[in-house]
């Protein structure tokens, strides 16, 4: 499969226009296929901000059929997120009657970093809680709950289904990748919480918490690792990351961001995929810290790239019915055997990093197992 093709290339050209709200010419790509083009919108889950691409073609005229799958996907996202804001404002007020004081990570709360919030393909709702409050909302949250799946012990990851909502509660937001890494996640964790580092996002008429700028970054990227490393990640989480670094471009403090990177050994991480975010996605050097514009970076980049479109938004094009197919254990080994692909796939771009992580997935994996976790 060539990832490289014409169409590739128109997609990821419609993608930065609807991603920086700016022009784009397409008429170097013609003769354009829509129906690929939308295909792979879908696979990342970026549909939305590929039709808000559409809206800035200045050399072709885009018709009617050619819009239609694009504007019926945004008017589904938009009633979507509207019934997610919804219940979220109505959740958030429940939980704090009931003493529980929750943040909002990722999802919704980086979706305000858009042009169009109600564009963005709506995932999960993820509350972030310090220990007190983990204890208290689990019981809370399973209350009335239609559903309620295994807690992770060690990640302190709680799920239910409310109302259809998947809602899933984080008492950590490690990465496993490693010791040092999860050491440092875990400091800005304590100084979101300890410190109250929080920002305020308006939702209707409540006030929903988000973790401060500099540290949501930090939890942002960390969480891209974590399913670039394990499972495949997609365009819309680099999106979310390109937006949360253009909207506070002007207040990150640099410094601390690489000092924190240094100590978690993901400098090399982010200068590969500064320079994707540049080369692919447009987004303005100006505003990519600790940006590093050496080729090495742009031919690691292009390889991550590759292994992007290649597996989709969470690993979407791959094949997972071995889920339905097989028991626990025959799945646990299927997925590590492909961990391990990808882990060697990943040493040609991160080769230190591939070996060093590896111990510490490998481990990750057999606890789960283990506990009859996933």
């Amino acid at each position: 499969m060539n990832l490289k093709d014409n169409k590739t290339e128109a997609f990821f050209a419609l993608l930065k226009a609807g991603l920086w709200e700016q022009g784009v010419r397409v008429l170097p790509f013609e003769p354009l296929d829509f129906e690929s083009i939308y295909q792979l919108a879908d696979d990342q889950a970026v549909v939305g901000l590929v039709a808000a691409g559409l809206e800035h073609v200045e050399d072709r005229k885009i018709v009617k059929p050619e819009a239609l799958p694009f504007l019926k996907k945004v008017f589904a996202q938009e009633g979507r997120n509207a019934s997610m804001n919804a219940f979220l404002e109505k959740e958030v007020t429940r939980m704090r009657k009931a003493g529980i004081d929750p943040l909002l990570v990722k999802g919704q709360g980086v979706a305000q970093c858009y042009t169009r919030p109600q564009w963005r393909s709506a995932g999960d709702i993820d509350f972030f809680v310090d220990a007190d409050n983990y204890l208290k909302a689990k019981p809370f949250l399973s209350k009335g709950a239609e559903s309620v799946h295994p807690e992770g012990i060690r990640s302190k990851h709680f799920c239910v289904t409310i109302n259809g909502w998947t809602v899933e509660l984080h008492g950590r937001l490690r990465c496993g990748l490693s010791v040092r890494s999860d050491k440092v996640i875990d400091s800005v964790q304590a100084d979101t919480f300890m410190n109250r580092n929080v920002r305020t996002w308006r939702n209707g008429e409540t006030d929903i918490y988000l973790p401060a700028p500099d540290n949501d970054v930090i939890f942002v990227f960390t969480h891209i690792l974590k399913h670039f490393y394990v499972g495949g990640i997609g365009l819309r989480q680099l999106c979310d990351w390109c937006r949360l670094l253009w909207t506070y471009r002007d207040s990150l403090d640099t410094g601390m961001l690489e000092q924190r990177l240094r100590s978690m050994g993901f400098l090399s991480e982010w200068h590969a995929f500064a320079a994707f975010a540049v080369d692919s996605l447009g987004m303005p050097v100006e505003a990519m810290p600790l940006y590093d514009p050496a080729p090495r970076w742009s031919r690691k980049a292009s390889r991550i790239r590759d292994f992007i479109l290649e597996v989709g938004n969470f690993g979407k094009n791959r094949d997972m019915t071995y889920y339905e197919k097989y028991p626990y254990l025959v799945r646990k080994t299927i997925s590590f055997g492909r961990r391990c692909g990808d882990l060697v796939r990943h040493a040609t771009i991160f080769p230190m990093d591939s070996l060093r992580f590896f111990p510490s997935i490998v481990l990750n994996g057999l606890q789960s197992a283990a506990r009859g976790e996933g």
